[in-house]
């Protein structure tokens, strides 16, 4: 198992046992709040891009042209918040879901020591002591350990040089 196989297991762990205890939980396949706002362009190891880079294959061309067409597009935008440009916004969903990034697989079931919780539902939630007996990941920790998996780079960036890194 690789390493970023390993942390999607620890990962996709910690979810589980979060729906197990909340099966309600906001956080899933097709709730596509954060994706419509996010606060920057993603940033992703090389493990994660060519898994990523995977699930782009698998997309029919006109669907992959598109998606190349929204990249390009967010590398000009500099209005903040942005629309991931994985999201089909037909469906809601994301277009390469199993493939998806660890701030993705993260997002709503992670916090980071001293900063926020970002969904804003979720944090309508906690304030109203909801999720008081949640048991959040460490976030802190996955930063560590992708930080082992090397160099990052923004999503616009590795779809830039998709065809150069084969």
């Amino acid at each position: 198992m690789t390493p970023l196989e390993r942390l999607h297991a620890d990962i996709d762990a910690r979810v589980a046992a979060i729906r197990f205890e909340r099966t309600d939980w906001l956080c899933r396949q097709g709730c596509q709040g954060c994706c419509h706002r996010l606060a920057d362009i993603p940033r992703l190891s090389l493990a994660e891009w060519r898994l990523l880079d995977e699930g782009l294959a698998l997309l029919p061309s006109e669907i992959l042209r598109a998606v190349a067409e929204d990249v390009a597009a967010l590398a000009e935008q500099s209005v903040r918040p942005i629309v991931c440009p994985l999201l089909d916004r037909a469906s809601g969903s994301c277009r390469v879901y199993p493939q998806r990034p660890i701030a993705c697989r993260t997002y709503g079931f992670y916090l980071q020591r001293d900063k926020g919780l970002y969904c804003k539902d979720i944090e309508a939630q906690v304030d109203n002591g909801v999720l008081n007996d949640v048991v959040w990941g460490n976030h802190d920790a996955v930063d560590r350990r992708l930080q082992a998996l090397g160099e990052t780079r923004a999503l616009t960036e590795w779809f830039g040089q998709r065809k150069a890194l084969g």
